[in-house]
C-alpha cells in the first residue's frame, strides 16, 4: 500500500504542477493585459490561486516521496495537497485527476500501518 500511495502522490503532484503552471500563468496574463469581456476575467482570490499553484504540487510530491518511510506524514501531506487544490480550484475536468490521485494516495498512506514494513506509524 505504501508503494501505491507513493506512486499516486508523485503522479498527482506532477499533474498538479501542470495545473499550477497554467493557473499561475493565467493570473499573471490577466494582471498584465487586463480582463477581456467574455473571454478572460480575473479570479476573486488571486493569492489563493497562486499559493495553491506552488504549494499543492510541492505537498503532493513530498508526501508521495515520504510515503514509504513515513506513511503517516506522507499521507497527511497528500491530503493537505488534495484539500488545497479543491478549495482553490474546485473539482472540474482539469483538477479531477490530481485531486483523486493525491486523495487516494493520502488515504492509502494512512491505512498502510503494518503490512509493508515492520515499523508502523500507529
Amino acid at each position: 500500500m505504501r508503494n501505491a500511495a507513493s506512486t499516486l502522490g508523485v503522479i498527482g503532484g506532477i499533474i498538479a504542477m501542470i495545473v499550477g503552471f497554467f493557473s499561475y500563468g493565467y493570473t499573471e496574463v490577466v494582471d498584465r493585459y487586463g480582463e477581456i469581456e467574455g473571454l478572460a476575467r480575473q479570479f476573486s482570490n488571486v493569492e489563493l490561486i497562486r499559493a495553491a499553484a506552488v504549494l499543492s504540487p510541492l505537498l503532493a510530491i513530498a508526501g508521495g516521496a515520504m510515503a514509504k518511510a513515513r506513511a503517516l506524514w506522507g499521507g497527511v501531506l497528500m491530503l493537505l495537497a488534495c484539500g488545497l487544490m479543491y478549495v482553490a480550484y474546485g473539482f472540474n475536468v482539469g483538477t479531477m485527476f490530481p485531486i483523486a490521485f493525491t486523495g487516494l494516495g493520502g488515504v492509502l498512506a494512512l491505512l498502510a500501518g503494518k503490512p509493508d514494513e515492520p515499523k508502523a506509524h500507529f
